[in-house]
């Protein structure tokens, strides 16, 4: 299933309307759609790269409001989507965003916004634990947008050679700031 939907997103990518395509896309991921809007703003970044950056502005925006819809699940319809979500591959990651946000907060949804972690959990969790909504929001425009405009700047710089690596670069460069942040966070909770 999800390597059709892959095939599709990437078709989606040199359509006429891939811009909107991207936007539908990027919002959707951001609460509940399995692919990351990356697999489309990379082939569109890599064929105009004077457009990259509009195109990651556009990506960042959608994903914020897909995860600002992903909130609303979370605080007004987690009790529907429970049954749903413990028979899914993402409980145990909705887990671990509830004990991320216990301990962490903000900067729980800044790592999932920027690293390989599911966003569209940490949406829903941020929901339903109540987390204060404009931090929220605020996390996610840097973590997204981070990504994002990273992305869009290494493919319009880096063009083709780096197309091929895309998802290789973006793990490690998100895995390095996930592990940085809890670092960061040990110290700061130690130092005090």
């Amino acid at each position: 299933m999800f390597k059709k939907l892959y095939d599709q997103v990437i078709h989606w990518s040199k359509h006429r309307h891939a811009l909107k395509y991207l936007v539908a896309i990027s919002f959707a991921e951001s609460s509940f759609f399995p692919i990351p809007p990356d697999v489309m703003l990379a082939p569109m970044a890599l064929a105009q790269p004077a457009r990259a950056f509009r195109f990651a502005l556009w990506t960042t925006l959608a994903s914020v409001a897909g995860g600002m819809f992903g909130y609303g699940i979370g605080y007004f319809l987690f009790d529907s989507i429970e049954p749903w979500l413990r028979t899914s591959n993402y409980w145990e990651a909705y887990q671990t965003a509830n004990v991320w946000f216990e301990q962490w907060g903000f900067w729980a949804v800044f790592v999932a916004g920027f690293s390989p972690i599911p966003y569209k959990v940490f949406t829903i969790a941020a929901g339903t634990l109540n987390m204060v909504f404009v931090p929220f929001v605020l996390a996610s425009v840097i973590g997204r947008g981070g990504r994002f405009f990273l992305v869009a700047m290494l493919l319009a710089a880096g063009g083709e050679k780096l197309e091929g690596k895309l998802r290789d670069y973006m793990d490690r460069l998100g895995w390095g700031l996930t592990v940085l942040v809890v670092v960061g966070g040990l110290i700061y909770h130690f130092a005090r």
